[in-house]
């Protein structure tokens, strides 16, 4: 934080609103709502002399995510000391930046290029198939759940090469937790509230443990042969030609990726498959669509780049719910935006939720209506799922490819309908906005329609659904 006020407390037009910095880690998209409703496109939370700067127009984060000099990347807030587990497993692409950012970005660049990915589809192919072959039509699952698991195999799979659910599930819960727990004490860095730094200790030993697997799952790597392509395999190879590329940093790589590519996807998947749901008229374009241009159950990569009202169904569901919901930057020296002045230190908050739901850009924008795509092209910072400038996510070309590709087996072999007054609820999590209850719902054969029905929670303050899943559209008994 910067040690003097960023504003004066005499310049009374500036946008600045006075309270508790809790706020914001208590319920950011509400929080952000607000400030945007009250100040528009810049917006101050002040708490005596901390500051959080928030910008929600496409111009004012094309001004932060492009200027990397200025505003500096702060992915995470706790490094611990260069010794630590920690510092190493918070040592990748995410939270680099100058010119050791420019080097891994050069590095991993040819790992996630475009002629790689079909290397990648056979693997996205056979695990969502084990998939669905797991379900039957007529037996109740929580999607929620569905998704986190299913992310889990093939984040697993795609990155280390291991198609060992357990193996993935102690990863994922691992990194999971050390994530939210990240989150929790770097909180603190941003608001300087005493009691997100209680779990400090727990952290750093969190991360020895995420630290230990990892070596262990380079080493189980090594020793073992993979005939499908992966992340790891490509980075072992990039190491033998790099030699300064160590084990150490190796590991933060691999941590951060797991980290970005897991939830962020899985929350994609659910909202995805829930929107769809209660609407079930997009739903039959979709599935018209499908059975026009995907021959089997399986599509290939030609068959999936004639699908255009898929990805316009993808693009409106990451626009309405991105599943990266903000994120920061750190002023590393002193500038402004626009009247309000910055110290080094400053955080400044852009969030993807805002922009996506602004009405002079996306009309109607808190309903689902894919066909907008058909009419619309917003500029890379007014529709920014995975970020936008010259740290947009590296890994977006192929989380693309997994969502079409898993979206279009899943949908060719089942629909899904939402348990009537079940409670859906969605909340901000270390930026990410995902389902924070179960999404119950039942299988049902490809040929038998779901109907929307009401639901509760807090999703409908996130999204307008159509009138029927409203919970007053449930008749009364007389």
């Amino acid at each position: 934080m910067s040690e003097t006020p960023v504003l004066s407390l005499h310049e009374p037009d500036l946008p600045v609103t006075r309270g508790s910095l809790l706020r914001f880690s208590d319920d950011p998209i509400a929080c952000m709502k607000e400030l945007h409703r009250d100040h528009g496109d810049l917006a101050v939370l002040a708490d005596g002399d901390q500051r959080l700067v928030f910008v929600f127009s496409p111009e004012l984060n094309r001004h932060v995510l492009s200027d990397t000099q200025t505003f500096e990347s702060r992915f995470f807030a706790v490094r611990g000391n260069r010794k630590s587990a920690q510092r190493r497993v918070t040592s990748g692409l995410l939270s680099q930046n100058g010119a050791e950012h420019r080097d891994s970005r050069r590095m991993m660049k040819e790992v996630f290029a475009k002629k790689i990915l079909p290397a990648y589809h056979e693997t996205i192919c056979r695990l969502s198939s084990d998939l669905t072959e797991s379900w039957q039509a007529g037996n109740s699952c929580d999607l929620n759940a569905e998704m986190v698991q299913f992310m889990l195999r093939m984040t697993s799979a795609l990155l280390f090469g291991f198609d060992d659910a357990g193996f993935a599930q102690k990863l994922g819960r691992l990194i999971d937790r050390w994530a939210h727990r990240n989150h929790e004490i770097g909180m603190g860095a941003l608001v300087s509230a005493p009691q997100f730094a209680e779990g400090y200790d727990d952290l750093l030993s969190q991360a020895e443990e995420l630290e230990e697997t990892v070596r262990d799952m380079f080493a189980r790597h090594r020793s073992t042969q993979h005939a499908q392509v992966n992340i790891l395999s490509l980075l072992f190879q990039a190491q033998e030609s790099e030699q300064h590329l160590t084990d150490d940093q190796l590991i933060g790589h691999s941590t951060l990726l797991f980290a970005a590519a897991h939830l962020t996807t899985a929350h994609t998947f659910s909202w995805t498959l829930f929107l769809l749901s209660q609407h079930p008229d997009v739903l039959g374009k979709l599935r018209n669509e499908l059975a026009k241009h995907v021959a089997g159950d399986i599509p290939t990569l030609e068959e999936l780049e004639k699908l255009p009202y898929l990805d316009s169904v993808i693009k409106e569901s990451m626009r309405i719910l991105p599943a990266s919901s903000y994120s920061q930057r750190i002023a590393v020296q002193p500038t402004s935006i626009g009247p309000v002045r910055l110290n080094p230190g400053t955080p400044v908050i852009f969030s993807q939720y805002i922009t996506h739901h602004r009405p002079d850009i996306y009309e109607n924008p808190d309903q689902f209506i894919p066909e907008r795509w058909q009419t619309i092209a917003p500029s890379a910072y007014a529709y920014l799922p995975f970020g936008a400038g010259p740290r947009m996510c590296i890994g977006a070309p192929l989380a693309m490819v997994e969502i079409r590709t898993a979206l279009t087996i899943m949908l060719k072999r089942f629909n899904f309908q939402i348990q009537p007054m079940s409670t859906v609820n969605g909340h901000v999590i270390s930026t990410m906005l995902g389902p924070t209850s179960s999404i119950q719902s039942l299988l049902l054969p490809a040929d038998r329609t779901p109907i929307t029905v009401p639901v509760l929670g807090s999703v409908h303050k996130l999204v307008a659904l159509p009138a029927g899943a409203q919970p007053l559209a449930i008749p009364r008994a007389a």
